[in-house]
């Protein structure tokens, strides 16, 4: 397949790194032409451009890959859908309710297949937890941790993260979305939702920290924490069944190897049977997922998560944000 990538930053380059055997960047785009054509050059025939709408709207590119800041999100992705392209669209895919819900009508009104890139379900720790769920390991869930954050670096409140025009909030929509997209993927809806999101250390108007109570209507709850003063970057999440608990700890990187351990009671109880799998072989998450949104394209089939996901999940972040006054967002 033929795609324009519009971001050529950190994750616009994960993203060319990731496209899949045969497929190729024809068009590469960013506010910033110079990292454009840094991009392009190391694709034969490709070509680079400030303009996302000529990007976008090219007749060679089949499908968009959109890697802005989240201001642009919204943005950039409509157009592509109006244009009648394919789009993987980064998460959070927008920064409020209200783009969310004008990309699904669009889709709806286009036909075409809409990813957002919510890639830690493709990490191979968090492939396997959902396998030995699915297989019954655990028994019925009952409740589980999250954690994750990072420490930020000397300037991050200065960085466009902190502009909440730019980024639509803080840690909550930034590392946060990535939790509660998994808390839905093993849970399922999760209509129930408390929480509130502050600013304990940073000298930004956004959060820095949030913490989240969400519950299934059968009551089954997902706690969950986010933070950027974590000062020792953290992954950790912990699934809990009646008859064993899944934890997985790392993403690899300054995040630690990725692991998982399963926890399995045993009849008489006590000190449970334990089984650790580790993944020390880099992230292969950004592969895989390119891989299946191919295969969804191919198939017809509608992504999973798609931008039906990203409102649900954006609809739970304005209602912590509801509840959270002394922060700002777009």
């Amino acid at each position: 397949m033929n795609y324009a990538i519009v971001g050529c930053g950190l994750i616009g380059r994960k993203r060319l790194a990731s496209l899949p055997k045969g497929s190729r960047l024809v068009v590469a785009c960013d506010l910033q032409l110079s990292r454009a054509e840094d991009l392009a050059r190391g694709v034969p025939g490709a070509r680079a451009t400030a303009d996302f709408e000529e990007a976008v709207g090219a007749a060679d590119v089949e499908v968009v890959i959109v890697a802005t800041l989240n201001g642009s999100l919204a943005d950039v992705a409509g157009a592509a859908i109006r244009a009648g392209k394919h789009v993987l669209v980064e998460k959070p895919a927008a920064r409020n309710v209200t783009e969310a819900r004008q990309l699904v009508d669009l889709e709806a009104a286009h036909g075409v297949m809409v990813r957002v890139g919510y890639n830690h379900r493709y990490h191979p720790a968090l492939q396997k937890a959902r396998a030995l769920i699915d297989e019954g390991i655990a028994g019925e869930l009952m409740f589980m941790r999250g954690r994750y954050g990072h420490g930020g670096r000397v300037g991050y409140d200065r960085e466009w993260r902190a502009d909440p025009a730019l980024s639509g909030g803080g840690e909550l929509i930034d590392q946060g979305v990535h939790l509660i997209d998994l808390a839905r993927w093993f849970f399922g809806e999760l209509p129930q939702v408390e929480g509130h999101a502050v600013t304990s250390f940073w000298d930004m108007p956004v959060d820095d920290n949030a913490f989240m109570n969400l519950r299934t209507a059968d009551g089954r709850t997902a706690w969950l924490h986010v933070s950027c003063s974590e000062w020792k970057n953290l992954f950790s999440l912990e699934i809990y069944g009646r008859d064993a608990k899944v934890e997985i700890n790392g993403l690899g990187g300054s995040y630690g190897i990725e692991r998982l351990t399963l926890f399995k009671m045993l009849p008489e109880m006590g000190p449970p049977e334990t089984t650790i799998w580790e993944y020390p072989r880099g992230d292969q998450s950004w592969r895989v997922e390119m891989e299946i949104f191919e295969e969804d394209i191919r198939l017809h089939r509608r992504p999973d998560p798609g931008l039906r996901d990203a409102l649900a999940i954006l609809e739970i972040v304005g209602k912590i944000y509801e509840n959270s006054p002394t922060v700002r967002t777009a």
